[in-house]
């Protein structure tokens, strides 16, 4: 074997392990969307999450991994050529086409995902999979031919490494879209606008989650270096994607100890993923000093930007998630500008590095929102959005799909509050 097949043999491998560890973080949003919600509403849960992969996975294959990478037009969209069947010899892959395809597919699944918790417990099913199709479709690959597919963003200099906008914000905010069309779970708010809580039915599931996320992460942000030769490069990688999840848990604990007189649980699992969000988009460029900074500043975005959103906006998102991947997504993005150790503020690079970040946030965010509306809002005036108040009181696994996902353990009539 020659020197430059061996080569792509190690960087092949590596690219397919790192996206068998994304895919297997649809099963760490699963549990965590699951756990932070109730019994009753598990089986659906479930569906969605499953049903996200497998849309995802046909629609974007079909079309939509051209809209992202193919020849770009103005900067806007690529080629589009269907059943990915283009060669793409303009992105100078060292990898087969496929292994590339495959990465992006997993990724493209982990954006659509994001929104399942925020609307979680009253979405009608098949009003969701009409929205998973979208986001596969079009809403997500014109977001990642801007920024990864050579597009307008890319050409000012934004920088996101593995998606912190690309996936997370898009996932954020169009669950914040999608949470507010949809409006709050029933008795989510009292009658004078004071938010109640609605426990999950297993923090140990939702615990769960979690760590399963956050060793997907070790393939979500290393594997974007699509090189498993780049040994210093995925190493320092680990590092900063580890410490930032680390510090961001450590101080959501300390700071929910300090505000609520004991250390929460939920929020503090919320806060490992706000750091690994935070993370991802200066991953390669920070310092772990600066990686660690990152953690601290999502530990905090995400305590109180959780509570605005739920006491001041009063929008209901059960599992945190517009909190998580909306604003520790935006924030993480822009501290890009401020801590990379290349072009970063702190580091003498002026300002120019963090206007371009601010502005890619913001008409991101500005797309995403748009689009997403247009969506929600049509599904909602032509099929429904919302599942009738009794199929909601009643969980959604026993009117969506028939069945009860704790049906040996369950008391007769507990399933309607719990």
């Amino acid at each position: 074997m020659e020197i430059n097949e061996f080569i792509t043999a190690i960087d092949t491998i590596w690219v397919l392990v790192a996206s068998a560890l994304v895919f297997f973080m649809q099963a760490g949003f699963a549990m965590v969307e699951t756990g932070f919600t109730r019994s009753k509403n598990a089986g659906n849960i479930i569906m969605k999450n499953l049903m996200d992969f497998c849309i995802g996975s046909l629609v974007y294959w079909v079309i939509g991994f051209s809209i992202m990478f193919g020849i770009s037009n103005s900067g806007i969209i690529g080629d589009i050529s269907f059943l990915s069947a283009a060669t793409f010899e303009h992105l100078d892959l060292t990898i087969p086409k496929e292994a590339f395809l495959i990465f992006q597919t997993v990724f493209c699944a982990t954006a659509a995902t994001i929104v399942s918790g925020a609307m979680a417990e009253r979405t009608k099913f098949n009003a969701y999979l009409v929205y998973s199709f979208f986001i596969s479709l079009i809403i997500y690959p014109v977001v990642g031919h801007w920024i990864w597919g050579g597009g307008w963003l890319s050409e000012l200099g934004f920088m996101d490494f593995a998606g912190s906008t690309v996936v997370h914000s898009v996932g954020g905010w169009s669950a914040l879209m999608g949470a507010w069309i949809i409006g709050p779970r029933i008795g989510k708010y009292s009658k004078d606008g004071k938010p109640t809580a609605i426990p999950g039915h297993s923090l140990v599931l939702g615990a769960l989650g979690v760590f399963i996320l956050w060793l997907g992460w070790f393939g979500f942000n290393p594997g974007s270096t699509l090189s498993g030769m780049d040994s210093v490069g995925i190493s320092h990688i680990f590092v900063t994607t580890n410490l930032a999840a680390a510090a961001s848990t450590f101080v959501t604990m300390a700071i929910t100890w300090i505000r609520y007189g004991k250390p929460d649980v939920s929020m503090t699992l919320n806060g490992s993923l706000a750091g690994l969000v935070g993370i991802t988009a200066g991953t390669d460029v920070v310092s772990p000093v600066g990686a660690v900074a990152i953690g601290i500043i999502a530990g905090i975005v995400v305590i109180y930007g959780i509570e605005f959103i739920d006491r001041v906006l009063k929008i209901d998102d059960p599992v945190g998630a517009i909190g998580v991947h909306g604003l520790c997504g935006a924030v993480g993005t822009i501290a890009v500008g401020v801590f990379a150790v290349d072009g970063g503020l702190l580091y003498g690079g002026g300002l120019d590095l963090l206007l371009v970040q601010a502005l890619g946030v913001f008409v991101v965010a500005l797309w995403t929102l748009t689009t997403t509306f247009v969506v929600f809002k049509s599904i909602d005036k032509t099929i429904g959005l919302r599942v009738p108040q009794e199929e909601e009181l009643k969980g959604l696994d026993i009117e969506e799909h028939g069945i009860e996902s704790y049906a040996d353990f369950q008391i007769k009539g507990v399933t309607a509050t719990n």
